[in-house]
């Protein structure tokens, strides 16, 4: 299939998702309509991309499904200028949406080495290899060096809000956190930063399934 035809397959999901009501901020719309999937897919499944569904990339794991994604930037609330950590970063592809939000270096976290490759190839071909910096690592302890954030977005469902995580963040500062069982289901934790003893105050924005999040403050393997 044509990159002509990908595009036009992915705008017209694009604008589906705004129809539902799924997609509201104008800035998502246009990361979405810059950023599409297909190029953040295996070959295989590039005709797939625009479908609203996940997808498997390398090691077993996923693609979010585009709808999916779209929840949770709308959740972060992503300004400019802000610094933000991506926990789990799969494919690249929310990393690089992320950044075209943020407009600033986005630093993203990823447990297994082979989707460390094949998200920095992704990153490269789509033009954000100097934009998103992809680090090896167990994404449950944070990454101390940028810290603190005004986000930290976290790809994988965690058994309870990692502590490093809160730490990391700015006062105000918010963690976006899938929290629940293991495997397919858990609730979507908008985890905000009251003060410098580490309160939060816990939104719910309801179900969601996501692969396990793997780490030390996080569910072993």
């Amino acid at each position: 299939m044509s990159e002509e035809k990908l595009y036009e397959r992915w705008v017209r999901l694009v604008r589906q998702l705004e129809r539902e009501g799924i997609i509201k901020n104008k800035q998502i719309k246009t990361a979405f309509l810059k950023v599409p999937r297909y190029k953040f897919v295996l070959d295989r499944y590039k005709h797939y991309a625009h479908v609203d569904e996940p997808l498997p990339i390398p090691a077993g794991q996923t693609i979010s499904a585009p709808h999916m994604v779209a929840i949770m930037l709308e959740v972060a609330d992503l300004k400019e200028g802000m610094n933000v950590l991506e926990i789990g970063t799969g494919s690249g592809w929310n990393a690089a949406l992320i950044y075209e939000l943020v407009k600033r270096d986005v630093y993203t976290i990823e447990r297994i080495p082979e989707l460390v490759e094949f998200a920095k190839r992704n990153l490269e071909k789509a033009g954000y290899k100097d934009k998103v910096h992809v680090i090896l690592g167990d994404g449950t302890k944070g990454f101390p060096p940028k810290a603190p954030y005004d986000r930290i977005i976290v790809t994988a469902g965690a058994p309870k809000v990692p502590e490093p995580l809160i730490e990391q963040l700015k006062v105000g500062g918010k963690l976006i956190i899938p929290v629940g069982s293991y495997h397919l289901w858990q609730e979507l934790y908008e985890v905000i930063k009251l003060d410098e003893k580490g309160r939060i105050k816990v939104i719910n924005h309801g179900g969601v399934a996501f692969v396990p999040l793997i780490g030390e403050h996080g569910w072993r393997e």
